[in-house]
This record gives C-alpha cells, sequence and structure tokens, in this order.
C-alpha cells in the first residue's frame, strides 16, 4: 500500500515530536497497545505549522465542502487555527475558524462560543475520536447555532473496535450520518514501516493487535 506524501510527513513529524511513539502503553480501555498518540506533543511553532498543513492536504483531498472550521476545546483550538493558516497559505482558501469555551463566560462579549459565527455547513478539526462523546458534544453545539456538521478531520484513525463490532469512528460516521476524513489510519502507519524498513518485530507487535482489536476497514 502506497501512502500520499502529506501522510508520509504526518507520521515523520508525528515520530519526530514524540508525538506518536512505540513500546508498551495501557489504554484506557485496558487494552495494552503497542504504539500510542498524543497530538499534544506537537508543541513546537514548525511542529505546529506541518500539522496543520497535513490537516489542509487531508480535507482539501477529501473534497469534503465546508464553510466554516469548528475546534472543540481544549485540542481542537490550536489544530483548528493551525488547519485555517495552512489551508489561507497553502490552498488559496481563506475559511474563517471558531472554538468553544470549556465554560461559559458570563461578561464581556459572553457566550461559550469564539471566533467565527457558525453557518453554513461546518467542519470539526480534532487529534483522534476514541468514545465519539466529545464530537457529539461538538455536533449538539453546531446544530444549536443552526448550523449543519459537514463532517469530522482528524490526525488518526486507530481503526479498532470499540465495546462493539464497530469503531467509534464507524459509528459517528453511521449513526449521524456523516463523514471523518483522517490524515492517516492505522494500515499507513505500517505501510510507512515496512516501505522504510522498520523494526519488524515492531511491525508484527501492531500487526497482532490490528488482528486482535481492528475492525474491517
Amino acid at each position: 500500500m502506497s501512502i500520499k506524501p502529506y501522510q508520509q510527513r504526518f507520521i515523520q513529524q508525528a515520530i519526530a515530536s514524540e508525538a506518536l511513539c512505540f513500546g508498551e502503553y495501557t489504554l484506557k480501555s485496558g487494552r495494552v497497545s503497542p504504539y500510542f498518540f498524543n497530538a499534544g506533543r506537537f508543541s513546537s511553532g514548525g511542529a505546529l505549522a506541518a500539522l496543520g498543513r497535513c490537516y489542509a492536504d487531508a480535507i482539501v483531498a477529501s473534497g469534503i465542502q465546508f464553510d466554516v472550521l469548528f475546534g472543540p476545546a481544549y485540542k481542537g483550538i490550536p489544530l483548528a487555527a493551525a488547519t485555517a493558516c495552512a489551508l489561507a497559505e497553502h490552498h488559496q482558501l481563506d475559511v474563517p475558524y471558531a472554538y468553544n469555551r470549556k465554560e461559559k463566560k458570563d461578561h464581556g462579549e459572553g457566550g461559550s462560543l469564539v471566533g467565527a459565527a457558525l453557518v453554513g455547513r461546518v467542519l470539526i478539526i480534532d487529534d483522534v475520536i476514541t468514545a465519539g462523546t466529545a464530537i457529539r458534544e461538538a455536533i449538539a453545539m453546531i446544530v444549536a447555532e443552526g448550523a449543519e456538521v459537514a463532517g469530522v478531520a482528524i490526525g488518526l484513525d486507530r481503526q479498532e473496535r470499540g465495546q462493539g463490532e464497530r469503531s467509534a469512528i464507524q459509528e459517528l460516521e453511521q449513526d449521524a450520518n456523516l463523514a471523518v476524513v483522517s490524515i492517516v489510519g492505522l494500515h499507513d502507519i505500517v505501510a510507512y514501516l515496512t516501505q522504510s524498513a522498520g523494526d519488524e518485530n515492531l511491525i508484527a507487535r501492531i500487526n497482532a493487535y490490528r488482528e486482535r482489536y481492528g475492525v474491517v476497514i
């Protein structure tokens, strides 16, 4: 399987920033994973700029139509801002963006939303979808403003089952009738590691994890 240039850049930057780590990690679900992803580790200006460009490239490649970007607090805030910058700089798309506060402000301009008005078709930007709770809350906020949810863009799709046979992403796509765009999926990481003559033992452990917990894609 060949991976696209922006997917390769994403994986390389994620590894360099230690946002993507390999080892043995106990997840909230209790599963022991051979890898861990934390977008919060894209914590320098250069890393965040590179990340925003990967989001922008993936969104444009998907062909999804939208009017506004929305970043759920907290991790979604810098992601939406970086993506908006990259869309303007690299794709000549000057798109407004907004985000929410965790606590509603009762002074000044007030409210829980900051930035552009949520109108038209709104694309949600986040790092990963684990249980889908935060995304469903964002959807409710957008709908409450009278806007339509265009879809969701995330960095990594773990392609992993939840409590049932479907992943949280598959549940969201099917139950809410939404498109979810991801920069990479776990299969892309395996393809990158294989093409770059990566650690065969690591690749075997990831494939074993996929065999045990993965979803049909």
